[in-house]
């Protein structure tokens, strides 16, 4: 899953941002309104977190914005403001849920892995091929019934392969879904993964690749 968070309170975004990332989240960030409202509109998040009151842009017309554009973005506002009027407003606005300062941590992650399932295709509760299975909600695979051990990275890979049905995912793609806006656009790190990743799942092989064109978790009808 693939999240912004924009937050002008520094201290809170990267302590969101790192909390996320041990869920196995891609996240970028953004300290200010207008930052956050390009970021927004050039990379496809499944979720961005979104303070409301933001210098520069503010994060109301941040919000109509995504809104108004048909993305299939989810927006989780948080405010420190927690009155039905300003809860009422924002979800007017725009926002898929609302979220009032302070909030609890666990309860943020629980309401942003619930807007990243509203924000992409219906998919199966465990990804299967073969004898893989993939509980996305647990966050665990196995295979024959033998549980394996991924990073969260590798875990990435193999569900945006398995999400494809069978259809070719390019590195592209894969960098874009799986890691943050710092990652090198040219770093071989999805070869690699992939590589790691085929070891880890064992034979037969699993995933094949497509020269020229990426990447495909073979033997889905």
């Amino acid at each position: 899953m693939r999240v912004l968070v924009v937050e002008d309170e520094r201290n809170l975004a990267d302590a969101i941002a790192r909390g996320l990332r041990k869920r196995g989240m891609a996240v970028d960030v953004a300290y200010d309104g207008n930052a956050g409202h390009e970021a927004a509109f050039v990379t496809r998040y499944d979720v961005v977190i979104l303070d409301r009151d933001l210098p520069g842009v503010h994060g109301d017309r941040i919000c109509a914005d995504l809104a108004a554009s048909g993305a299939l973005t989810r927006v989780l506002m948080l405010t420190a403001s927690g009155t039905v009027a300003d809860r009422v407003e924002g979800l007017q606005l725009g926002a898929d849920d609302y979220l009032a300062k302070p909030f609890a941590f666990d309860e943020l992650v629980a309401r942003v892995q619930a807007l990243g399932r509203r924000a992409t295709p219906a998919a199966p509760p465990v990804l299967a091929v073969a004898d893989l299975e993939l509980d996305p909600a647990r966050r665990v695979v196995s295979r024959s019934g033998v549980p394996l051990e991924l990073t969260n990275k590798e875990f990435g890979v193999l569900a945006e392969l398995l999400k494809a049905r069978g259809a070719v995912v390019s590195s592209e793609e894969l960098l874009e879904r799986v890691w943050d806006a710092n990652t090198d656009p040219f770093t071989t790190i999805v070869r690699v993964t992939v590589m790691t990743l085929r070891k880890k799942l064992g034979d037969p092989p699993l995933i094949d690749t497509v020269v020229g064109a990426g990447y495909r978790v073979g033997g889905v009808s």
